[in-house]
Formats: structure tokens, sequence, C-alpha cells
């Protein structure tokens, strides 16, 4: 019964990555498809039919680049730097419930690969780690544009991440667990999804990720026009991939927590009244999860192209003086609601 039960973890584990790189390998295509849309071009369209290949292309010119270390960095950190950017985006997923358990034969297998009863703590315990991979980064590169970036990394993650955390407050207080599969399994009915009785924390939650995802308008770390390429500036070859995968697995993660706390997951209207059987209405759950998904990232792709960068100092006052103030009052509401509730209701 244990080997069944690894092996089936293992299974599990490799589909999900596979997926992870797939849709973050294609995420790189459809940015650029996106922002030629919206510059009324059309954006890749030689590698393959409508520029379907370019991924591939794009990946093995890195992977057949030449390698430079510069003379004066720390070669262990500086290899380490990125190792860990790529690797903490992908343990990041391991709590997200993709579906209902599928039923084969008396067995049922459950679509998460952690089932741990705090999984919103794991989530922020590794995106908190994530950052170290930044630092080590721009720090062993012994290059000033590539340190600013990594400074400005790690304070803009302090900075968004507390407001993060307490629009995550608010949302336990309604739902009363730190699980996501259990927060996800509330979320049952379409009236029932959490973006009805926490508009104000998901906005919060919402901005919060396009600044740990280093996306604009919250790309200070990067930053071309100010500091060459920010923290990779001195990367190239796969290691310079990696750093730009994390970054797309990161978007697709953060997509994936943003549709499980706030859109239902895998939930979608009357999948109850369907009279479907169990793994069809699980194999349908899988597929409106991913549709979710791809919706937000197409959020991100379409405010990158519409929104100009922040100035510094305005990144840090949206952080403290205003979503800070607002996270706290809306725990002030969900609580003074609750109680309310539980008094009258």
């Amino acid at each position: 019964m244990e080997t069944a039960f690894i092996i089936e973890k293992l299974v599990l584990i490799v589909v999900v990555f596979v997926l992870t790189l797939v849709i973050a390998m294609y995420s790189t295509l459809a940015e650029r498809k996106v922002a030629g849309f919206m510059q009324d071009r059309k954006g890749p369209d030689r590698a393959g039919p409508f520029g379907i290949l370019q991924p591939l292309c794009d990946g093995g010119k890195f992977f057949f680049k030449e390698e430079i270390i510069p003379a004066g960095a720390h070669k262990g950190l500086f290899i380490a730097g990125p190792t860990l950017a790529i690797i903490t985006a992908c343990i990041s997923s391991a709590v997200i419930p993709w579906g209902q358990p599928l039923t084969i034969g008396d067995h049922a297998v459950s679509l998460q690969v952690a089932d741990v009863n705090v999984g919103i703590l794991y989530i922020f315990g590794v995106v908190a780690l994530g950052v170290y991979g930044i630092m080590l980064g721009g720090w062993a590169s012994n290059n000033k544009f590539s340190l600013m970036g990594a400074i400005r990394a790690a304070s803009q993650s302090i900075s968004y991440e507390v407001a993060m955390g307490l629009s995550i407050i608010a949302l336990l207080m309604v739902t009363q667990t730190l699980s996501l599969k259990e927060i996800v399994a509330q979320q049952s009915g379409f009236v029932n999804w959490n973006i009805w009785v926490q508009p104000l924390g998901f906005l919060i939650f919402v901005t919060c990720a396009f600044a740990e995802c280093n996306r604009v308008p919250f790309d200070l770390p990067e930053c071309e026009t100010e500091l060459v390429g920010g923290y990779h500036t001195e990367y190239s070859s796969m290691k310079l991939g990696l750093y730009m995968f994390s970054e797309y697995i990161n978007m697709f993660v953060s997509s994936a927590v943003m549709a499980a706390l706030y859109f239902g997951g895998y939930n979608f209207p009357f999948m109850d009244q369907l009279g479907l059987s169990p793994n069809w209405i699980a194999g349908i759950g899988v597929v409106v999860f991913f549709v979710k998904i791809i919706a937000f990232i197409f959020f991100f792709m379409w405010i990158r192209w519409t929104l100009p960068r922040f100035r510094y100092d305005q990144l840090m006052n949206l952080g403290w003086k205003i979503l800070i103030p607002l996270a706290i009052a809306n725990i002030v509401l969900t609580g003074v609601i609750t109680l309310l509730k539980d008094m009258y209701g």
C-alpha cells in the first residue's frame, strides 16, 4: 500500500512539474503574442506554425550560449542564486489542489501533491525563500547594478509580503482553515466563491502578487532603463534562463493560488446538477481550474503592456501607506461583519 502511494505521488509530481514547465515555457510566447496584438503587430511567427516552436528555439539558444562568470564574482553563490530561484518557484505548487479526487477501482487518487493543513503558510514560506535567490545572484555578481536590483527586490518583497499576509488573514477569518483543499471545497457553488465576501482582500492580494512576481508596474528589481538588467545583469546562458523561467513559473503559481483562494479553484457553476459521474466532474474541474489560471496569466500580461512602471518611492508608498492600512481595515471590517452574523444570524 505504501509503495502504491509513493508511486501515485511521484506520478502526480512529474505531471505537475511537466505542466508547470510547459505553461511557463509557452507563457513566454504568449507574452510576446499579447504584446504584438496590443502594438498592432504579429509577434513571433517564423519558428513553426504561428510561432509555436519559438519557446523551444529560445530554450536551445540559452543552452548553447557561452556561459560567462565574471572574474570578481563569488562562483559558488553565483551558481546558487538561479538554482535557488527555480527550486523555490517549482516547489511552491505542491499544496495546490488541482481537482477533486479521481476514483480508480476502489482507490481514490488525490490530485494534490501534499495535503497539509497549513498549506497557505507553506506557500508564504517558500515565496519568502525565493527572494534569497535574487539576493544571492545580485550580490555574488560583484556588479553595482546587480546589487541595486537585488536590494530593491528584497525591500519590495518584504514590503508587499506584509500586505499580502494581512489580506489572507481576513480570508482565513471567513474560511476558518489554513488548508487550501478545504478552502477550495468550501467554494462549491458560484455564490460561495470567496471573491464575493472578500473583494477588497482580493484586490490587495493581486496587487501584492504583481510585486512578488516582479511584474510591471512593480518590476523595479530588473528595471532595464535604470539598472541595465537588474539583479541578473551579469548572467548569461541557462543561468539567465533559470531566472527568467522562475519568473514565469511564479506567475503561473500565483495565478493558481488566486484562482483557488478567491475563484473556487476547480469548482464551477452547476457542477452538481450535470448528472455526470464523479470522475467526469473531476476532469472538467481540472480543465476549468486551468482556464481560470490562464485568464489570470493573461491579466498579468495585459497589465504589463498597459501600465507604466512606478518610481521606487511610489512603490514603497503604495505598499506601506496604502495597502497595509487597507488590509488592516479589511481585517477589522471582516471581524465586525462576522461578529454581527454570529449575534444576529
